[in-house]
Order: structure tokens, then sequence, then C-alpha cells
């Protein structure tokens, strides 16, 4: 439930601030395609893991004050443009759904304070554009942290999803759906929740940060242009995904570790394999990725049983999935066959316990070392949906609505 922050309603001249984090999800199935592109209404339905906001987070500030003459808009320290289309519509929808609880006569909001310009704060604590859902993160962030400020309640995915699609299943923790939805008005296109974030605790995750560099397709025109040209996006839409998204469900439902890799590795093939479909083709994936994607299968197959997954949105960086028995061997093996020269720190986020691989598992997987394929890791696990920051001093904004100097 979220709490109303009142506006204030003396003549001061005082801003009224609100802080908030929001977290990366990971889509196991995945989203790829508009049927609507102004409300953003997806031709499949999708599945993710929302990762622990310990490793991934957006934190928003957001201040509202009457001597704000203008909206303004700082991202990871650089003031944007606050006119994009999609920034501008999920501000009128949290505005027009705190007039409309006003009306409702709920006198706990002060509908002065919704004409009030807005001042915006954001920063990633990972690289932004670079295939980490970072606009996922970004918008659940705005979307939450403007609930927050105007005292908006209730069900809000749909608004974070005018935002970015993917952005509706950052507002939950855990295992989380984003139902397609049939209506024409997208009223129900919304994300839920299938399972908390406790329901698998031996599941962990490991981001293989390949390149922090931004994406050369974006991700909006890359789906515009599969859902132009792609006849395997329809095939996929129509025919593979109603039935996946059952299966992950089920195999999150009874923490079936080989079901759900399995499956999250074919969906992974396949959202590629679509976007190769695509004229022109789109190649989000990189060399280093691809020897990713033998390592994971090598290493399964000395064992006999899936033991890793990968899966990659559209970028070349790996997400893995994997049980805590495994973490420590894999990220040695990924040590061994991506040494990394640099002296920075090569493993972040969740400690890893220190092993030895085997030379019969590294002549099993017998690839030649890449130095430098892969930047870092981040170990991680699934984490709970957006969350208020209560202390103050954790706002990016300052008492006059400008960024902080260390931000």
């Amino acid at each position: 439930m979220i709490s109303s922050v009142i506006m204030p309603e003396d003549s001061s001249h005082k801003s009224t601030m609100v802080t908030c984090t929001a977290p990366v999800n990971i889509a196991v199935i995945k989203y790829w395609g508009k049927r609507d592109e102004d409300l953003i209404l997806p031709v499949n339905s999708s599945l993710s893991v929302t990762l622990h906001q310990d490793q991934l987070k957006t934190t928003t500030t957001v201040a509202c004050c009457r001597d704000f003459v203008e909206d303004r808009l700082w991202l990871n320290g650089k003031e944007e443009d606050i006119n994009q289309p999609r920034l501008q519509s999920c501000l009128r929808e949290i505005r027009r759904l705190a007039r409309k609880r006003r009306s409702d006569k709920d006198s706990a909001v002060d509908v002065s304070g919704l004409s009030y310009k807005v001042h915006i704060c954001s920063n990633n604590n990972f690289p932004t554009a670079a295939g980490l859902a970072s606009s996922a993160a970004g918008y659940a962030c705005l979307v939450y942290t403007l609930a927050r400020l105007f005292g908006v309640e209730g069900e809000l995915s749909c608004v974070a999803r005018q935002g970015s699609g993917s952005a509706c299943r950052s507002m939950y923790g855990g295992f989380v759906q984003w139902k397609m939805g049939e209506r024409e008005d997208g009223k129900d296109s919304l994300a839920d929740q299938v399972e908390p974030e406790t329901h698998w605790p031996e599941l962990r995750v490991l981001v293989l940060v390949v390149s922090a560099e931004r994406k050369p397709v974006g991700s909006t025109s890359g789906m515009q242009t599969s859902v132009e040209t792609s006849s395997l996006l329809k095939y996929r839409a129509d025919s593979v995904v109603p039935g996946r998204m059952d299966e992950m469900t089920s195999a999150i439902r009874r923490k079936d570790f080989a079901a759900f890799a399995e499956l999250t590795m074919k969906d992974s093939n396949q959202f590629h394999a679509t976007c190769l479909d695509t004229y022109p083709p789109i190649f989000y994936l990189n060399d280093v990725s691809r020897r990713v994607i033998n390592l994971v299968h090598r290493y399964n197959r000395h064992y006999g049983e899936t033991r890793v997954a990968y899966t990659f949105d559209a970028g070349p960086n790996a997400v893995i999935y994997t049980l805590q028995d495994h973490v420590s061997e894999f990220v040695q093996v990924v040590c061994h066959f991506f040494p990394m020269e640099s002296n920075g720190q090569f493993l972040k986020g969740l400690p890893v316990a220190s092993t030895t691989v085997s030379e019969e598992l590294k002549n099993a997987i017998g690839m030649e070392p890449l130095s430098n394929g892969i930047s870092y890791i981040i170990s991680t696990k699934a984490g709970p949906g957006p969350r208020d920051e209560e202390d103050p001093s954790l706002h990016l904004l300052d008492s006059d609505g400008l960024p902080k100097k260390t931000v």
C-alpha cells in the first residue's frame, strides 16, 4: 500500500520531496513487439525475475514546489529533456489519478500541489541503456515516487507500462508476469506477482557485464521494425509464448530448475532469432555473448544436467540463473575462461566463496581463454519491488530542488 504524502497547504515556499528506489527485472519469457505503440500494449505476455536492489536499482527523488517555474529532469547527473512523450504520459496519468482521488472526497490529498512544477532527479547504480533493463527500473521508480508524492494508491503497473513496457514488471518483487490483455484501451494489460522473492531462496543470478556501452539499436525502434518485418515474431507471439507462459509459471511454482532453465534459454534464443529475422537484421549479441552461450552448454553437458541457464535482453550482457550450490564453481569457470587483466573489482554484489576448477572440467569445456571479454560480474538474487527511502540524507535533490553536488 502506498501511503499519502500530504502537499503543503500553508503559504510557505518549501518543497515537498520524496525519494524511492526500484529494481531491475530480467525477463525469462521475453517481451518483444507492441500491438499499440501509443499505449505500449505488447503482442505477447512475458514473465520476469525482479533482481535485488542491494545490487541493481534506480533511485529517484521528486520535489514539488510552488516556486518551481518549470518541470525539470536530471538523469545520472545530466539534465535531460523532460518533454519526452512517455515521461509526460506518466506524469499526466499520476496527476489525473490524484485529482480523481480528491474528487472522490479524500481530504488527505491537497489538490493545490498538483499544479506545482516538479523537479525529478534519477540515478542508476548500473550501466544505463546497455541491455540491463535501465528503462524498466527508471520508469517504475518514477511512477512509484510520483505516486508517493501525490498520494496515489492502488494498481500502478498500467501507469509504469506507459513509460516503458517492461517497467510494469518492476512494480513487483519476485517472479512477475505481464499479461498482454485483450482490451483496446489497455486497461487489462497489467503486471502481477506470480511468486514473491522469498519463494525460491536457492535461486541465484549472475550478471556478466560484457559491455556497458549504449546498444546500437534501441529497444523501441528494434521492436517496431520486428513487428513490421518478422514473420517469426508473429508465430512466436501466437503459437509459442502462450504455452511457455504456463510452463514457466509451473516450473517456478514447483521450483523445478531444469525446466525453468531450459525454457529460459530457449526463449532467449528465440527472441534473438526474431531479431535476426527482422529486416534489416538486429544484432544484440556479440562474439563474447556467443562464447558465454557455448560455455554454459558445455558446462551443463559435462555434468549431464542443467545446472546453469543464460538469458540475454536487448544487449550483449549475459544474465545467468543458477542455484546456490553451483554459484562458486561457475564463477570460477567464468574467471578462468574470461580472465581479467585490469586491477578493477571483477566480482561485485553478493559474496561468492572461493573454489578451484578441476582440470577435468576445464578440458571438458575445451575453450581458449579470452582476456577481458567480461568486464565484471554482479552477483545477486531475486528481490523486492519499489521501496521508500525515509532518510532525508538520501534525497538526490537539495532544498532548492537542484541536484546535490555529490550526485
